[in-house]
């Protein structure tokens, strides 16, 4: 079975700086090279789909082709008789009570039981010698439908009599929703708006429409069930919370959770997608069906299909202002359509709703936003969870009151930034630095790039440069320049009174003559950086040059999910955590074994540096080989960063999240005005990091983001027929995200502020970049053509009017 093998990393670069008491090379504040960097990029990493057993079965999921219907039957019974064929499953078949799962709800079924809600749901499952004879063995499943009303929109689902998508709902732990078709709703209501829109001398209004985005990883959902003796099963698979996935397994399966044990296989991209469950459990009752490894890898249409998306959304918005430019007030109500199940959209109404002010200072607001349930497909976690289709609306507000008056829109959004001591919507106080201002500063600062770059020699035009590219559809006539700024607030971790927590275990020994840790987490390492980090981490704390990373499983204590930016502050503030444990603990084994020898080991402050422990004024008292010999030092601490608590369901107020994260851009886009094609010159992006613990892997996230920020302005949107809810572009051939060629220059200015609260005064940075990109194009493609451009993407026929 080929597996990932444990990564061991080795220090690269000149000694960094070090804030804490320890120091190596390779310490934080270095870039220190990624040690899966190299096999990713010559194609030698072995991802979940690389994964192989001998004997091994290919699973297979026959999956709804209507969206909204009654199951009359099923017919398996020439899926079955086909030679190869080692199991047919469908809802009868699952062994336990329990047949429903759910991040927050168990409101999604194994297997369809009854009727199918969504496009594309899972109906059975088929287990066969090869993964042809398994596609063809569900083709043969006949399935009689009676297809049902669909339940689309707002108006659909709440109407008078209207269609339930989930019968019976009492789901009384989210709190009183006013419609059994309406998954969560969360208003926050703090000040007086109808005094304050007295004191207003504009006002502006808006209704915007944001659209459904896919994460678009590029490595499918894909894993490998192997049976065990003792009856439970070993799962290797690609996902972002291996136990979150656990908790939702092992009653459907009807095992205690010590019987399903989970490895984290190698992970193609996540941003999300991979936080609901999609083949693990399907895949785990292959395998127990017929005692036989099952492997189950998606193509890139069933993967469309079998995750979540990002909510879209209708969002309506009314913002008031003095005529020195001071916001009044702030008026709006969000609806998300969450799709047929619930996932994680409670939360995602939580952040929509609390951050839908954006950066500002607003002291009167009333804010609704809920989430729909409908026949729709679902939707939950994406980078930036909500606080994405909120940037989008109140920036475009933000630039409708500079305009009404007469404003210049950064200086507008100076005016009204929020700083340190800030009172959010919420009643919540901004406690750490919120240099909003600094960073609109700083990007309106940078210098713009020439204009006409595609003009060359001769005043030809190099194509490659210019709207449409080498469709050579342009050759610079009718081109116009836009610039467009701005700017967002994402929440850091989980909030609303989760009990938002990491495990680390350190191990220090010698081997091979030398000291060496070993960091064992269950973090899902899904592209972002985090085993690079924790081993820097490990060497600062520690002062070792070589550190082991042991492969992410449910055998250690559960790190949350590789999400919400969380995991360099929380799992790195566990890794810290323990590291500090380890080493008083190998000081104290220095100090049995040589205080005698030296006043130093009971009176100096120690630190280990290099492999050597050392009096702060940099006297070296012993070897870590010397102190530590044959024995070795273990710890395994949980870590948690301060409480935050639920938000009234009634005013919304409450101390919800534990940090906010801030970033700026300004686009400079180049418009065809009279075939609506776009091309992006420049998305330059400031941000405040806190504590850059790896410089270059944060320039790699902020851009990361900010081209998926950029996708959704201009190319990106899952079309959903709004007759009969089915996905029209389930795949990369219809589904179009940015490529090198989409790409423009984005140059990052990064800050460094430190958040007191945070380890080594970091905040997290993943999500932020993607709320700001897309309204700053949206921004800088209105400015171009003067358009209003109240919906995202941006289709040539909205720029054309065609």
């Amino acid at each position: 079975m080929a597996l990932n093998p444990r990564v061991t990393t080795t220090p690269a670069g000149t000694p960094g700086k070090v804030t804490q008491g320890s120091k190596a090379k390779g310490g934080i504040g270095e870039s220190t090279l990624r040690p899966d960097g190299t096999l990713k990029v010559t194609g030698e990493f072995a991802y979940s789909s690389d994964m192989w057993h001998e004997d091994m079965l290919w699973g297979q999921t026959l999956r709804s082709t209507v969206a909204h219907a009654e199951i009359r039957s099923i017919d398996v019974s020439e899926a079955v008789a086909m030679p190869g064929v080692y199991a047919v499953l469908t809802y009868d078949d699952l062994p336990a009570e329990m047949k429903n799962y759910g991040l927050e709800i168990q409101d999604t079924p194994v297997l369809a039981h009854k009727k199918v809600r969504h496009h594309g749901e899972p109906v059975a499952l088929v287990a066969a010698d090869h993964p042809e004879t398994a596609r063809r063995a569900a083709a043969k499943i006949k399935i009689d439908y009676a297809e049902l009303p669909v339940i689309t929109d707002e108006a659909s689902a709440t109407a008078p009599g209207a269609v339930l998508v989930h019968e019976g709902r009492t789901d009384h732990h989210i709190g009183h929703v006013p419609h059994p078709n309406i998954v969560h709703r969360q208003p926050i209501v703090r000040g007086d708006v109808s005094e304050a829109r007295k004191r207003a001398d504009v006002i502006v209004e808006g209704e915007y429409v944001f659209g459904m985005q896919d994460q678009a990883f590029l490595g499918p959902e894909s894993g490998l069930a192997v049976p065990a003796e003792d009856g439970g099963v070993d799962l290797y698979v690609a996902t972002q919370w291996l136990h979150s996935d656990l908790r939702q397994i092992a009653p459907v399966l009807g095992l205690p959770p010590e019987k399903v044990r989970m490895t984290l296989a190698g992970v193609g991209g996540a941003f999300g997608g991979r936080e609901d469950l999609s083949m693990q459990i399907h895949a785990c009752l292959l395998a127990l069906r017929t005692g036989k490894p099952v492997k189950i890898v998606y193509n890139r249409f069933e993967s469309f299909f079998g995750h979540v998306h990002r909510h879209p959304a209708k969002l309506y918005y009314e913002h008031g202002a003095t005529k020195d430019g001071k916001l009044t007030h702030l008026k709006c109500r969000i609806v998300l359509d969450g799709g047929a199940y619930a996932s994680a959209s409670p939360a995602v109404v939580g952040n929509a709703s609390s951050l839908s002010v954006g950066p500002y200072v607003v002291d009167d607001v009333d804010i609704e936003a809920i989430a729909l349930y409908s026949n729709n497909p679902p939707c939950g976690a994406m980078r930036g969870f909500g606080a994405v289709q909120a940037c989008f609306a109140y920036e475009a507000q933000m630039d409708k009151l500079a305009a009404k008056l007469g404003m210049d829109p950064v200086e507008f959004r100076q005016i009204n930034a929020m700083e340190q001591g800030t009172i959010m919507p919420t009643g919540q106080p901004v406690d750490s630095p919120a240099p909003v201002a600094e960073l609109l500063r700083r990007i309106k600062a940078r210098p713009l790039p020439p204009e006409r770059q595609w003009e060359v020699a001769g005043g030809a035009a190099d194509v490659r440069a210019l709207p449409g590219g080498l469709s050579n559809t342009t050759h610079g006539e009718g081109v116009v320049r836009g610039v467009g700024y701005a700017v967002g607030i994402k929440n850091v971790g989980f909030s609303e009174g989760f009990d938002d927590y990491s495990t680390a275990k350190v191990r220090m020994e010698v081997v091979g003559g030398e000291p060496v840790a070993t960091v064992h987490t269950a973090m899902a390492e899904v592209g972002q950086g985090g085993i690079t980090v924790h081993a820097q981490i490990a060497r600062t704390e520690l002062g070792v040059g070589q550190v082991t990373i042991h492969p992410a499983d449910t055998q250690v204590g559960s790190a949350g999910s590789t999400s919400a930016s969380r995991q360099t502050y929380v799992t790195g503030g566990a890794v810290k955590n323990s590291c500090e444990a380890v080493r008083e603990k190998v000081l104290e084994i220095g100090r049995r074994k040589f205080g005698s020898y030296h006043p130093a080991w009971a009176t100096a402050e120690l630190l280990l540096e290099d492999g050597k422990v050392v009096t702060d004024g940099g006297e070296v008292l012993a070897d870590l080989v010397e102190v530590l010999e044959d024995e070795a030092v273990e710890v395994e601490l949980e870590w948690r960063h301060r409480p935050t608590q639920p938000f009234d369901l009634v005013t919304g107020q409450g101390d919800g999240h534990v940090q906010y994260s801030f970033a700026a851009h300004r686009a400079v886009v180049e418009v065809d005005t009279e075939l609506g094609l776009v091309k992006v010159v420049e998305l330059a992006c400031a941000q405040d990091v806190g504590k850059a613990l790896n410089p270059l892997s944060v320039v790699g996230q902020i851009q990361g983001g900010t081209t998926q920020g950029l996708g959704v302005a201009v190319m990106e949107e899952i079309v959903v027929d709004p007759k009969t809810a089915k996905v029209r572009n389930p795949s990369f051939t219809d589904y179009l995200i940015p490529t090198i060629l989409d790409t423009p220059t984005i140059p990052v200015d990064v800050l460094e502020l430190a958040d007191e609260h945070a380890p080594y005064g970091l905040r997290g940075i993943g999500e932020a970049p993607t709320l700001s990109s897309t309204p700053a194009v949206l921004a800088a493609i209105r400015n171009a053509t003067g358009l209003e451009l109240n919906r995202t993407p941006v289709r040539p026929e909205h720029l054309t009017g065609t």
